[in-house]
């Protein structure tokens, strides 16, 4: 695991060759700030990359598997709702996501010469050419 706390670290991170190479990119300030940088570090160095967010897949990254961001804005709302009609919000439960997202870069796959499986195509929420 490499944890990457500023800009100037993303490119000091090294992998190994070997074909069991992959990033996972977590959300954070970070990475949400610099994903381009982060997108094309992975590109360069021909590493299939996993990230937090569609926008991630959108920005040229290989895959993205996270929350639904609009479905947790959606829900906030509710609870402003009921907070506005008089609910107490110290009476509200504490809401996980339940709705997740799958994006698929089929470009930045092609790119890296990653065939993905037609099963895999068929379940992501969004695949982008």
């Amino acid at each position: 695991m490499v944890v990457v706390r500023n800009e100037e670290e993303i490119g000091t991170v090294t992998f190994s060759r070997e074909p069991s190479n992959g990033l996972i990119v977590l959300p954070g300030q970070v990475t949400n700030v610099h994903r381009s940088k982060i997108i094309a570090y992975a590109m360069t160095h021909r590493i299939p990359a996993v990230y937090p967010f569609r926008y991630y897949a959108i920005s040229g990254g290989l895959v993205s598997y996270g929350v639904d961001n609009l479905d947790q804005y959606r829900r906030v709302a509710s609870y402003i709702d009921r907070i506005l009609k008089g609910e107490k919000p110290a009476d509200l439960p504490v809401q996980a996501p339940t709705k997740y997202e799958l994006a698929i870069n089929a470009k930045t796959a092609r790119e890296l010469g990653i065939t993905v499986p037609p099963a895999l195509l068929a379940r992501a929420d969004e695949v982008i050419e």
